[in-house]
Order: structure tokens, then C-alpha cells, then sequence
């Protein structure tokens, strides 16, 4: 069963796909056709986390007619964080309808501001019951064209004590109108309501316990190994709001990671064996506190933490043992929440994922890595939710308004909200001006390959040509050297001065390395490194040729005066045991 299938417009389509939507969850497939092509009313007994707001909301939006600005649908819930979600839910599947207004209102917030959004006119609103009726008391709310009513966690309504509030607003609501409510449970006063409010209503029960895997999603992203660091970059990017644990295989990289997080500006830490227990504990205080957003940690480390409200586990690559994975992924989607599983992997990881794929009964969802594009687009709506429910005390800082007032005055709406997300926004456009994709496209047929790729050419093959906008990097350092990417961001970070280098692609070569950076910090980058100290030896730098085979030896150019190392010996002359010196009545051998 597919979205298409069960009757959802091509709009809506395109905005759900964009969000990962691929099929339908099974409160989705009962729901959303009822209330498109159905008279009766729905009672829906389902757990938190099951696809309830796609159920009603895109049929809701699909009924919505845009050439009238009034309220049609109206969706209550019991709190202000469930109606924000709601209505930022709703505002990402009607991306591409033109002309509709989802509104949003709960106490807590300006109702004057609520009010002038009010008569501006809008179609659905999402709203808290308290503050509902205080709009309908002040005659700024009509409810008479309402077409459809939605009580969302209707039981968590009940134990708040909206019963009485439940009542007086669906009393101004339209006779003829749909009606769906939700519920976990089935109390008696939420069973009276429906028979009272509700006209033949068809019941559909989702689920019988509200179990961790339940509610968790499971996605991939496939990049080349050497972009996993990027990607799990862009990822946190796509996702403001992050709260999760990035699982690594080892200490080292579990630290590695961390370190890398934390330099380019995240609030991250570690947790690893290596660790002191007051370390430890240090560190599970930020995190629980959510000082931290990002917790980098081993599987051992990780074992017996108790942390709700995850929102996210990434797996830094696949585990060897499923049951390892499975453990991962119960640490989010409990106690209701929905929960995201994540992995980063590379092509040769993905029989693996087959495999936990049959072992769990789930199949995962195979996502492009987060553009650019999106990532800007997703901060800039994260500030705008920030800024609209900020708590504003009108008291102390209209202390301080007629000064910056005076300031600012010269500045019209537009420039003032301009250089605010200036303000906040010019490091990470300047970070993703220039980025590449890092999507792995190997899945293809092979034959669509062969028509709607260029072959690859052989300065492609062996890794010598830069990524677009980047410029590629050649430093006399490789794995046989005990150079690796951390040993690269770290001399980077200290022997190149000005702003920081952002670094792209990486290659490790046992003799060398290959590594993109912005074509503005090439030069910067080639005098910086070159001359530089590694463990003894002299960095040389240049940009890469891509004619250049520097797998030879004798492309692999030193600075002045430094001597050829024994492999290069080797690779000249062959065996080097020739150039070995023996040892005083020794046998030639070292």
C-alpha cells in the first residue's frame, strides 16, 4: 500500500516524500481513507508515536478549500509542545499548497499576536482548550464553517481536566461536521463524549502496547567511508533539535568523533572505557541535563544508561552482532516517543544491513544525505519556531527597548529580520557555499549508469581530482607514516593561522594523502603544511595535479634536503635488503 493508493493528493505527495515518508503506517491506512471518502465519525485507540498527525492531517489539509479564509478544521490538544508539533507538522506536508494558513494557539504565548493572525485569516487551527475558549469568548474565533473536528489524546485531555472545556467548544461547532478522536484509552467520560458528540462512529484500535521498537524508525544513509564523518555532520545540521547517541566501534574512534564534533562547534562529549568514573559521571550529568546534545559512545560505555527522550541513535556504522543493533535502537521510541534509528554506512556494509533487516522485521528507509539547501532551509524554520516561542518578560526588557529602539530605527521590518539571521546564519552559509555531494549513487542498474553517467575517468579512479568547488590537497604523509585524519585536522588547526580550514574529502594513502579544502584556503593551506613537523619528518604540500601518479615514489616529492625513506629505496632500486647496513660480524640482517 502506497500514499497514492490510499487517496493523498500529488502535492501533499511531493512534500511527504521530501520528509522520508515512503509507505503508510497502519493508523495511516485505516484513517486516512475514512475520512476521505466516508460519512461516519472515527474513534482511533492508538499509542503516541504511531503516524496519528499524517493520518489526520493530510486528509484534513486535502479537504481544505484555500480560495476561503476561515477556520475549517479545527484540531485540539491538551498541551502547548503537542500543539506546536501538530502545527509544524501540518505546515511541512502543506509546503505546496498554495495559500494555506495553519495557526497554532495555546496559552502561554501573546494572544494579542494570535488575535491579528486571526482575523488575517486562516483555514485549520491547532489549539489548547483554555486558550480556545478564551478566543471564543472574545467572538475572535468562529467555528460555523468548521468541517472537521480532531481531539488528539483525548484520554491525556481527560486526566488534565478538559472535560468541561471539551464540551463547551464542540458546542459551537457545526451539527454535520466529521469528528476523529484519538485515545491511547477508552475511558467512560471519553466514551460519553463520543456518544454524545459523535455520529456513528467506526473504531479503529492500532497496536496493543506501546513497545520501544514500535515507534522507532529505521533509516540509512549510504556514503563513501571516507564522507561518514561528513555525513553524520549534515545530519545533526538537519536536525536543530538533536538529542541522541552516536554509537562507535572502538575507544579511538569513539573519541576521535567527539573531538572532531566538539572542534567544529557542537555540544558534544564521549564515553568510553578509558573514561574515570567521575569522568563518567561528569559527563551523563551534561548529557541528562541536555548540556550536551550529542553523546559519542561505545557499546560497553553505553550499557545500563537510562536516558528518556532520545530522539535519535546513530550508528556509526553497522555492529558485527544484530542483537547489538536491536539494543541500540530500543534506546529511543520509549514510553510512547517516537524515536529515530540511524545508520551511516558504506557499500560494503550492506549486507549487513539485509540482514538485521530480517532479523528485526523491518525494513529500512534509504535517505539522500541531507543538501545544503535543505539544511539552511530546516535552521532558518528552527530559528523562526525558537523565536515564536520564546517567553518575553514585557517588563524588564521594556527597560531597554526605547534605547535600542532609537538605535535601530533607520532599519524597515525586512533589514532588521535580514541582519538578524545574518547574525545567525553567515558561518554556516559560508561553511555549505561551496559543499559537494556526498550521496554514494552505486545503487543504480547498471545499464541507467551507463546512459545517464559519464564514465569515470582515471584521474577519478585513483582519487586525484577535487570535489566541485574544492580544491585538492597533496601532503608527503600517509597510513604507513602513522598519519591519519585526526593527525591532519589537528595540524590544520595549529599550523595554519587565520579562520579555520573546513576539509572535505579525505584520502590516506600508505605513502601519501589526498584531501580536499575551499579553493580560497588552498595556498593557505600548501605554506602552512609544508615544513611543518610530523613525528620527526618534514610536511611538503602542493595542490594535486591530477595528471600526477603520485602512487611512484618519484612523484612524491620532499622538501629540500630530506632523505628518501627505505620504501621509496625499495621502490626505485627493489629489494632493499642491498641497502641495509650489516651489522659488525652480523649476517645483514637487522
Amino acid at each position: 500500500m502506497t500514499f497514492e493508493q490510499l487517496g493523498v493528493r500529488d502535492d501533499l505527495l511531493k512534500a511527504i516524500h521530501e520528509l522520508g515518508f515512503e509507505y503508510p503506517m497502519p493508523v495511516q491506512e485505516k484513517v486516512i481513507p475514512h475520512l476521505l471518502n466516508e460519512d461516519g465519525d472515527v474513534i482511533a485507540l492508538a499509542q503516541t508515536g504511531t503516524g496519528k498527525t499524517a493520518a489526520f492531517g493530510l486528509p484534513v489539509l486535502q479537504r481544505t478549500d484555500t480560495s476561503r479564509d476561515v477556520p475549517q478544521a479545527l484540531i485540539i490538544a491538551p498541551t502547548r509542545e503537542l500543539c506546536l508539533q501538530i502545527g509544524s507538522d501540518l505546515a511541512d506536508f502543506s509546503k505546496y499548497i498554495n495559500g494555506l494558513k495553519v495557526l497554532p494557539v495555546y496559552g502561554g504565548s501573546s494572544i494579542e499576536s494570535q488575535i491579528r493572525s486571526l482575523r488575517k485569516g486562516v483555514q485549520v487551527i491547532v489549539a489548547t482548550p483554555g486558550r480556545l475558549i478564551d478566543l471564543i469568548k472574545r467572538g475572535v474565533v468562529k467555528l460555523g464553517d468548521v468541517h472537521t473536528v480532531i481531539l488528539d489524546e483525548a484520554d491525556e485531555m481527560l486526566n488534565m481536566g478538559f472535560v468541561d472545556d471539551i464540551n463547551d467548544i464542540l458546542s459551537h461547532v457545526p451539527e454535520n461536521r466529521k469528528m476523529l478522536l484519538f485515545s491511547a484509552t477508552m475511558p467512560k467520560e471519553i466514551a460519553k463524549i463520543a456518544a454524545k458528540y459523535m455520529h456513528n462512529p467506526q473504531e479503529f484500535v492500532i497496536g496493543t502496547k506501546n513497545t520501544g521498537a514500535e515507534n522507532v524508525r529505521h533509516i540509512y544513509y549510504m556514503v563513501h567511508a571516507r564522507d561518514k564523518y561528513l555525513a553524520l555532520k549534515r545530519i545533526a545540521d538537519d536536525t536543530p533539535n538533536i538529542y541522541g547517541i552516536v554509537f562507535c566501534r572502538t575507544r579511538k574512534e569513539t573519541q576521535e568523533i567527539a573531538d572532531w564534533l566538539i572542534q567544529d562547534g557542537y555540544n558534544a562529549d564521549s564515553l568510553h572505557g578509558e573514561l574515570s568514573q567521575a569522568q563518567r559521571d561528569m559527563v551523563m550529568k551534561k548529557f541528562r541535563d541536555r548540556v550536551l546534545r550529542i553523546l559519542v559512545a561505545t557499546d560497553v560505555a553505553a550499557r545500563g544508561l537510562d536516558v528518556s527522550d532520545l530522539t535519535h541513535v546513530i550508528n556509526y556504522g553497522i555492529p558485527d552482532d544484530i542483537a547489538t543493533y536491536t539494543h541500540r535502537s530500543g534506546r529511543t521510541g520509549r514510553a510512547g516517543k517516537t524515536g529515530v534509528s540511524i545508520a551511516i554506512i558504506h557499500s560494503r556494509e550492506r549486507g549487513k544491513l539485509r540482514d538485521i533487516e530480517k532479523r528485526i522485521g523491518k525494513t529500512f528507509e534509504r535517505k539522500e544525505v541531507p543538501t545544503p539547501a535543505h539544511i539552511i532551509e530546516k535552521q532558518l524554520y528552527n530559528l523562526a519556531d525558537r523565536l515564536e516561542r520564546v517567553k518575553v518578560d514585557d517588563d524588564e526588557i521594556g527597560k531597554y527597548l526605547p534605547g535600542v529602539l532609537r538605535k535601530l530605527e533607520w532599519l524597515s521590518e525586512e533589514d532588521l529580520l535580514k541582519r538578524m539571521l545574518s547574525l545567525e546564519f553567515n558561518r554556516l552559509l559560508e561553511y555549505y557555499k561551496d559543499a559537494p555531494e556526498i550521496d554514494f549513487i552505486d545503487e543504480k542498474p547498471r545499464k541507467e549508469r551507463r546512459e545517464k553517467e559519464k564514465p569515470r575517468s582515471p584521474e577519478e579512479k585513483d582519487r586525484r581530482t577535487a570535489d566541485r568547488g574544492m580544491a585538492r590537497i597533496y601532503v608527503n604523509a600517509g597510513k604507513n607514516d602513522g598519519f591519519f585524519a585526526g593527525n591532519l585536522i589537528d595540524i590544520l588547526n595549529h599550523a595554519i593561522h587565520g579562520p579555520r580550514i573546513d576539509v572535505g574529502r579525505i584520502d590516506l594513502m600508505p605513502g601519501y594523502s589526498l584531501f580536499d579544502v575551499k579553493k580560497a584556503d588552498a595556498r593557505r593551506v600548501v605554506e602552512g603544511l609544508t615544513g611543518t613537523d610530523f613525528v620527526g619528518n618534514k610536511l611538503y604540500a602542493e595542490i594535486a595535479d591530477p595528471e600526477k601518479d603520485y602512487s611512484r615514489a618519484s612523484s612524491r616529492r620532499k622538501p629540500e634536503g630530506e632523505k628518501a625513506s627505505k620504501k621509496e629505496k625499495k621502490e626505485k632500486h627493489g629489494n632493499f635488503d642491498k641497502f641495509k647496513k650489516k651489522k659488525k660480524g652480523g649476517t645483514g640482517r637487522r
